[in-house]
């Protein structure tokens, strides 16, 4: 059994305990409202690219395995009871839940699950457990989403060249699944360059897709009318109540048309609530029902010209473009799908580095790939996990049909996850009362908890691949934050309060070094590790010394002045505890060189920065089973050195290595 849960841990060394900062403060403004014209229109459209490709692209597939789950023969009714599932998915779990309620649950203008949880944390004001385990199941479930976005967006894409009349006949299943992997191979291989050079053209592209789809849906909403009944919800209350297990297939099938919808709220942050909205309201969701009532309305048309004869399901996407025109909606699908790939495996790496800076997750290394866009970051450990699992998963599974039975069950647990966390946030941080919280989100909760039961019923049939991929990242996450917390509890226990050794140091008879000494600890109250090794082997101990704690805050960014709090402990000794959000750099000299101002001298060239180097072991005793402790142990080995984590010059680094058993 977990303890409760630390706020945050060290991210490799032990030596840099993260915890909240109370008094954080929001932003005074947001430049991305509409009154903020000359920003709200570029951001509006390119949250079209990003924040919409993964449901902007979920008509390849999911009319088609909604339909293909309701019998072998297509029926009227079927179609308009799919068709009515699929637009009120769209307007409750995205419309309703999402882009109106959710996204007014920001912590401080960021979104997504891992800022719902810190968030939650800090209505509550008191660390739980509960709390903890949403964020690292919500978190762990979203990496299965991230492997599985890419891999059947693109097979869907791809797959419709089959529907060419041209090519069509040579397209089999190795043709297919060579030019899905070579597209997202070359995807990941791509990754360290970064997307500024390619993300000003994602806005666009998408623009171009999003008329696509909805022309072709209106042209056989023209043809077949009768389809606009599908917007009634008693065709979509009826078949689901009147199918029996069927309709719960058909239902977990129809939960793809909203995979997606968390990026609304995840990607708040970097676009801004209202430009999501409007893109949402007044673009995309038209769009996409325009397209869904297409796809029906073509079916429909199709079945009439049967005359009696038994309709099997097919590709209703493409089939219902224009042959002439198909093979360019092919390429236009597969850029779109593409598109949605990038945004997926960048979110990945945005949510490791929030798991990182909350303490989830051991430091990783983080490469900059954008001068100007802060949050445009390369993992590399992360990319090559996220590829092998997409390429695992491809070469597997063989078909977007295949993996769409997995897909739906990571998204739809995300999903309860995070309805679950708003509810404690309006409840305990914006002091809801109970009656209006249960009103609001339990209706909510429910329709994900519906959907959630209706997707677990494939979990034999490809719905286990996120729960396996989730139970693993979790495992992970409970063990980075057990093992810390043991390792933590005994360096405090092995050293003597900093007050009580300050006196004798005063009058010791250590050689005094000219310059500064930083010493980075986790627990600012102790004698740091690498100040008693440094006294105790090399008798030394520098002019000015600066005892330094780096915490990172519950919110996403820290306003300057709140950054630091400076405390004066002796003439030759100061404490600073420096507070980062879980958004920001946390860049340590930058940081102590703001000081300055308060009369804090800090002169890089003359500083050395003091590390401690902790060596780990599995002992006799260990708190943790011998299993989990090897675990911790090469997570703590494979994790970034803390010079890079802090951007602290290597020149200036002096470590100093300790052992501890686990």
């Amino acid at each position: 059994m977990f303890p409760r849960v630390r706020r945050s841990k060290t991210g490799m060394t032990g030596e840099n305990d993260l915890a909240a900062s109370p008094q954080a403060r929001p932003s005074s403004s947001d430049p991305s409202t509409p009154g903020s014209g000359a920003r709200f229109w570029p951001l509006a459209i390119g949250s079209v690219g990003v924040v919409f490709g993964d449901i902007g692209t979920s008509p390849l597939y999911a009319f088609r395995e909604a339909l293909g789950q309701s019998g072998e023969a297509l029926t009227p009714a079927a179609v308009l009871g799919v068709a009515s599932l699929a637009l009120w998915a769209l307007l409750l779990v995205v419309t309703l839940k999402y882009v109106l309620v959710l996204m007014r649950t920001d912590n401080r203008g960021e979104g997504g699950v891992l800022s719902l949880a810190s968030l939650a944390q800090q209505a509550i004001g008191r660390r739980t457990t509960f709390v903890f385990l949403l964020g690292a199941v919500g978190a762990a479930l979203f990496y299965g989403d991230a492997m599985l976005t890419p891999a059947v967006s693109v097979l869907s894409a791809i797959e419709g060249l089959r529907s060419v009349p041209v090519i069509g006949p040579h397209v089999n299943l190795s043709v297919i699944l060579i030019a899905s992997l070579t597209i997202l191979v070359a995807l990941f291989a791509v990754q360290s360059r970064g997307t500024s050079g390619v993300g000003r053209f994602f806005g666009p592209i998408c623009v171009v897709w999003f008329v696509a789809i909805a022309t072709l849906g209106v042209v056989h909403i023209a043809q077949a009318p009768q389809i606009v009944a599908a917007l009634d919800p008693r065709h979509a209350i009826a078949f689901v109540a009147g199918n029996g297990v069927v309709g719960l297939l058909v239902l977990g099938a129809v939960f793809l048309t909203v995979t997606g919808a968390e990026a609304l709220y995840a990607d708040m942050g970097h676009f801004g609530r209202w430009p999501i909205q409007a893109s949402w309201i007044g673009f995309v969701l038209p769009a996409l029902a325009l397209n869904y009532l297409g796809q029906g309305a073509f079916v429909l048309d199709v079945i009439a010209s049967a005359g009696g004869q038994p309709v099997a399901n097919a590709d209703w996407f493409f089939l219902m473009a224009p042959e002439a025109y198909r093979a360019p909606l092919v390429i236009l699908a597969t850029l779109a799908t593409i598109i949605a790939s990038q945004a997926v495996i960048t979110g990945a790496f945005s949510l490791t580095n929030q798991a990182m800076q909350l303490g989830l997750l051991p430091r990783l290394t983080i490469v900059r790939t954008s001068a100007s866009r802060f949050g445009e970051i390369y993992m590399p450990q992360v990319n090559l996990i996220l590829a092998i699992g997409v390429v695992f998963l491809v070469a597997v599974f063989k078909t977007s049909s295949s993996l769409s039975a997995a897909y739906g069950l990571a998204v739809s647990g995300t999903m309860a996850v995070t309805t679950a966390l708003a509810f404690v946030v309006l409840r305990n941080g914006r002091r809801w009362p109970l009656a209006a919280c249960v009103a609001v989100m339990g209706p909510l909760l429910a329709i994900d908890l519906v959907f959630l039961g209706a997707n677990a019923l494939k979990v034999f049939h490809g719905g286990y691949v996120p729960l396996v991929i989730g139970a693993a990242l979790l495992a992970l996450m409970l063990t980075w934050v057990r093992g810390s917390e043991i390792i933590s509890a005994k360096a405090a226990a092995d050293a003597p309060m900093l007050d009580d050794v300050l006196p004798s140091l005063s009058r010791g008879t250590a050689y005094r070094a000219p310059g500064t000494a930083v010493f980075l600890t986790s627990q600012p109250d102790h004698a740091p590790g690498a100040l008693l090794h440094n006294l105790k082997h090399n008798r030394v101990l520098h002019e000015r010394n600066l005892v330094v704690s780096v915490r990172t805050a519950d919110a996403p960014r820290v306003a300057g002045f709140e950054r630091a709090r400076v405390e004066r402990l002796s003439e030759d000794f100061t404490r600073v505890s420096l507070t980062f959000g879980y958004m920001e750099e946390p860049n340590v000299p930058k940081a102590l060189a703001d000081l300055r101002k308060t009369g804090l001298a800090f002169d890089i060239m003359s500083t050395s920065f003091f590390l401690g180097r902790r060596s780990i072991v599995v002992g006799a005793n260990s708190a943790l089973p011998r299993l989990l402790g090897r675990l911790y142990i090469w997570m703590t080995r494979n994790a970034a050195d803390p010079t890079d984590v802090f951007r602290i010059p290597a020149g200036r680094v002096v470590e100093l290595g300790s052992r501890l058993s686990l």
